[in-house]
Parts: C-alpha cells; sequence; structure tokens
C-alpha cells in the first residue's frame, strides 16, 4: 500500500515546533494515590454524570507508566509535550500544605522528557479544580485567585529551573460556559457565569505575574479554544444567536487578555463585577497565543434558554468526523487569521485532532485512514495560512493517548496511539507512524 501523502509544510518557519498534547485528569489516573486529593471530576465521575459511569480512577495508568509515555513521544519525534499538572495532586486541598509525592511525580516526569530531549510545555489549569475549593464556591469566589497565584508559585518555584514554557488556563471559555463551573453545576444564572469569566480572567493575570517573578525569561501563553460559531438557518434570530455564543466562546477571555476590555456585547453584565484596577491586573503582557481548533459549531437560538441559544443541526452534505464533528480546514484557515489580525501575538496551535471508535484488526493493527487525511487537510491549511502571513509557530496534536474524554468517558478515542483499557497496552496506529515520518520530513529539510 502506497504511504499517505504528507501535506505541503514549506511556508512553515525553519524553528516550527511539532509536538503532542495531553491533560493531567484525562490520562493519570492514580486518583486515590500518594496523597492526592479529589477534584471536581472526581465527584462528577462518583457522581455518575459521565458516560458509561466511567472516571478517571485509572485512566490510562500515565502516574505509573510515564517512562513508557515518553518512550512514544521520543519514537515520534516530538519536539515538545504539553501536560498539565493535576492541581489536587500538589496542593490536595488547593491551598495551605504541598503534597511532596504529588510534585515528585512531575519533577520525574519532566526530567524524563528533558533526557529524552522534549521540551515540557506545562499547563498550570486543565478543568480538574480542587473539590475543596468548589465546596468554597469555586471561580465564583473571588478569593480563587489567590488560590490561584499560590497553586502558581509553588509550580513555578519547585520546576522553573526546568521549565520555561507555562499556560495558566486550558480553554477557560468550556469550562466557564460548559463544563460545571458554574458552582454545583448550577447554570441557571448568568451573573454567575460572568462572575466565574471576571474571576478566571483575573487568575490569568495574577498566575502571569507569579510566573515572570518565580521564572525570569519564562515563555507565557492561555491556551484558547476558538471554532467559528455559525447560525443554523438564515434566520435573524440564529444569527444574533450565534453571534452570542461567538462572543462567550471566542472572545470573553482573549480580549481583556490581550486587547485590555470585555467584547461590547457582554461588557456591561460583566462590569458589576469589576474592581477598580481589575483590567490592568487582567491585561499583563503575554507571550504567545495558544489555539485549540476542531471544527465550527451550528447554532440557533431558543428562548428558554440561559443564553438564549442552544446548539442547531449541521447543514446536509457536511463532513463529519464519526464522533460527529464538521471537518472543515478552511475554517481552521480561516480561524488562524482572525486570531492573528486581532490579538497579534505568535500562535501555537496546542490541540487539534479527530475523534472516532477505533479499534484493533485482526492482526492487532490500529489502522486509521481517516484519522490520516484529517491531520493532513489541517496542517495544509495552517501551512496555508503561514504562507499569507499568519505567524503560527508550532502544532500539537490531541493526543499521544486515546484517553478519558470528559463527559464521554472512554468512548471516544483521539489518540495517535491506541489504549486497551483492559490490559492498558499501548498500541501505535498508523497516524502515529504517519506523524512520525511528518516530523522526519519536516526536519530534514
Amino acid at each position: 500500500m502506497r504511504a499517505p501523502e504528507l501535506p505541503p509544510t514549506a511556508s512553515l518557519r525553519p524553528d516550527f515546533i511539532w509536538g503532542v498534547s495531553t491533560s493531567a485528569f484525562q490520562i493519570e489516573g492514580a486518583t486515590k494515590e500518594d496523597g492526592r486529593g479529589r477534584s471536581i471530576w472526581d465527584v462528577y465521575c462518583q457522581n455518575g454524570e459521565v458516560k458509561n459511569h466511567d472516571t478517571g480512577d485509572v485512566a490510562c495508568d500515565h502516574y505509573h507508566r510515564y517512562r513508557e509515555d515518553v518512550a512514544l513521544m521520543k519514537r515520534l519525534g516530538v519536539q515538545a509535550y504539553r501536560f498539565s499538572v493535576a492541581w489536587p495532586r500538589v496542593l490536595p486541598q488547593g491551598q495551605g500544605s504541598a503534597n511532596e509525592p504529588g510534585l515528585a511525580f512531575y519533577d520525574r516526569l519532566i526530567d524524563e522528557l528533558l533526557a529524552s530531549g522534549i521540551e515540557p510545555w506545562l499547563c498550570l489549569y486543565h478543568w480538574d479544580l480542587p473539590q475543596a475549593l468548589e465546596d468554597l464556591g469555586g471561580w465564583m469566589n473571588r478569593e480563587s485567585v489567590a488560590w490561584f497565584a499560590h497553586y502558581a508559585k509553588l509550580i513555578s518555584t519547585r520546576f522553573g529551573d526546568r521549565v520555561r514554557r507555562f499556560a495558566t488556563f486550558n480553554e477557560p471559555s468550556i469550562f466557564s460556559l460548559f463544563g460545571h463551573s458554574l458552582g454545583k453545576r448550577d447554570r441557571s444564572s448568568e451573573d454567575n457565569l460572568h462572575r466565574t469569566i471576571h474571576h478566571v480572567n483575573l487568575a490569568h493575570g495574577a498566575g502571569v505575574d507569579v510566573l515572570r517573578e518565580e521564572v525570569p525569561g519564562a515563555s507565557i501563553g492561555c491556551i484558547h479554544n476558538c471554532q467559528p460559531c455559525w447560525p443554523s438557518s438564515g434566520s435573524e434570530a440564529d444569527a444574533a444567536a450565534a453571534a452570542r455564543l461567538d462572543t462567550y466562546w471566542n472572545n470573553a477571555f482573549p480580549d481583556p487578555q490581550c486587547r485590555g476590555k470585555y467584547p461590547s456585547l457582554i461588557g456591561p453584565a460583566i462590569e458589576p463585577h469589576i474592581q477598580p484596577g481589575d483590567m490592568a491586573r487582567i491585561c499583563r503582557p503575554v507571550d504567545w497565543f495558544g489555539l485549540n481548533h476542531y471544527s465550527p459549531v451550528y447554532v440557533k437560538a431558543q428562548a428558554t434558554s440561559m443564553l438564549g441559544f442552544e446548539f442547531g443541526e449541521k447543514p446536509a452534505g457536511v463532513p463529519l468526523t464519526p464522533i460527529g464533528w464538521p471537518i472543515n480546514p478552511d475554517a481552521f484557515r480561516e480561524t488562524l487569521r482572525i486570531v492573528h489580525e486581532r490579538y497579534g501575538l505568535p500562535i501555537y496551535v496546542l490541540e487539534n485532532g479527530y475523534g472516532s471508535f477505533d479499534k484493533p484488526d485482526e492482526a492487532g493493527a490500529v489502522i486509521d485512514a481517516e484519522r490520516i487525511e484529517f491531520l493532513r487537510a489541517y496542517i495544509a491549511a495552517m501551512n496555508a495560512a503561514a504562507r499569507s502571513g499568519v505567524d503560527v509557530r508550532g502544532y500539537f496534536i490531541w493526543s499521544l493517548l486515546d484517553n478519558f474524554e470528559w463527559e464521554s468517558g472512554y468512548s471516544n478515542r483521539f489518540g495517535l496511539t491506541y489504549v486497551d483499557y483492559l490490559s492498558l497496552q499501548r498500541i501505535p496506529k498508523s497516524s502515529f507512524r504517519w506523524y512520525a515520518d511528518l516530523i522526519k520530513t519536516v526536519r530534514r529539510r
């Protein structure tokens, strides 16, 4: 069989970074070991709110198998690995005394990465808030800004001698809008949402300041999920609903962080929570824009919903991934252009990937030709954006491993590596070999 075609990459920078991404709760497991505290996601799983009653208790067992996983990255030839620290693993109560065994795990992981020639990109928060802090109001409590700053100081002082790339948050728009983040799953109050948005933005600014102070020369950013929000029909109501979701999803965090103000559509609603000096505390200098992109979303008006919208039907004929997400490389290229023009920062694509239901064939191989075609098309679109002047400097695939996909549990698979969740065996898919060939080819030029 002919080897799958590689995408054009000639317009990408010579120092372009190729990587993979994961997050702590989705792969680590060991949720009850070595002094780790509970996170909000442990509680959601315990309450049966995840598909098939799946939990993160074992996940990919990365906590015990990290050396095997770093070896996979080395085989891929990636230059960087973006991961997150589990806040409750290092601060079981979210504040107060640190948990040395939890910190020691990340020491081992970082040292293993560096020994393998892979740069660690550390994300402070990827959705696993300590439950002890949720019990105090979580992100709706303005004290969360101080909690996050305390946590950022612990991480920066412990790992800043070896880590230079830091992200404050992963996808704040997603966990504020959809990710059980409005306090005890209360999604009924717009005021709660606006309070959460503002406090997370303040925490970002506080985290940047701590990182600057503790890690001279650190390269710092925030990771935003940016997807086009398109109306499901030609109606004015659907267009207005799409514009409203677009503001919350795509601009409510990067606008204040990078431009010093909230979007006009939601600014008046957030204003009651803004205290003197807050906007300056939020808009701190950062070095790059982290972009996660998967597909456009289609929106229709829904008068009875909290924000006046719901997800609408996708137009007939739109190509979809097996899990039902639209495939549109041109939307990715256009998103890169918009982010470049609106924020003026170097862009690192820190998540892009293809969700499916992979399984081994009779020979034990996992052939995922559709994922390869998806990645080829999206990387080609990124190359086209770079050719047009977009300052894109890196691309990280979601994900190294199949893993716990939040409310979908283990039903969806995004990995370049198949994980048998019973045996925990790792089986590199055909896309793994394709990506390794791509990196090798690009780095030769």
